[in-house]
């Protein structure tokens, strides 16, 4: 995974800014997103935080557009989809910072590879499975057995299930860059996320 300098990030952090506004105000698609030569493909998760909280998490992993328009997608989603919370209201616009999850390309992993605030991982067993993202491991003081572990419980799996030979256990890295990073006000602090197992390319996950 490519680094991103400081003017491609504040851009890909302008248009989750501006998607989210539109999801929120007029329930809309952001239309004429910027078009660039040097912007990557790739996954990448959008995540909102209200008042240090966690207040929605939409991703994809792989690419299938720009990062751009996957970056404008799941920051709509997260303002409005993620089935753990209700839909963004106008009000709250003020107080929601953003922060973007920028993925590498999936790898298969062993147990005894994962290193805790390094990888992030993907569970999946048939069409069961579940995401956490680097980050979360360090927040919550988890060591790479328990990370592992809670990535199989948040595809809905019992925590033991990496040891079954029809589950797949694939890591990743992020980098990952917020509007506080680049200025802007608010807080990155999370909570744990429910089990939710995920049913379409698109995931919910912190």
């Amino acid at each position: 995974m490519s680094s991103l300098g400081s003017s491609e990030k504040q851009l890909l952090l302008d248009v989750a800014r501006r998607a989210v506004v539109a999801a929120v105000e007029r329930r809309e698609s952001l239309e004429n997103l910027p078009e660039t030569d040097g912007i990557l493909f790739g996954g990448v998760f959008v995540t909102l935080h209200r008042r240090g909280r966690l207040r929605g998490c939409i991703g994809q992993i792989g690419a299938h557009g720009s990062l751009i328009q996957t970056v404008a997608h799941c920051a709509k989603c997260a303002a409005l989809e993620d089935p753990r919370f209700s839909p963004v209201r106008v009000d709250e616009l003020i107080e929601i910072e953003i922060e973007l999850s920028v993925l590498s390309a999936l790898e298969m992993i062993s147990p005894g590879e994962i290193e805790a605030g390094k990888h992030g991982l993907l569970v999946s067993n048939g069409c069961q499975r579940g995401v956490l993202l680097p980050q979360v491991a360090p927040q919550f003081g988890w060591a790479a057995m328990r990370f592992l572990e809670e990535t199989c419980l948040k595809a809905g799996l019992n925590r033991e299930a990496w040891k079954d030979a029809e589950t797949q256990v694939q890591a990743f890295t992020a980098e990952v860059f917020g509007e506080k990073d680049l200025g802007g006000e608010g807080t990155r602090d999370q909570e744990i996320p429910p089990i939710t197992p995920a049913k379409t390319d698109y995931s919910s996950s912190t």
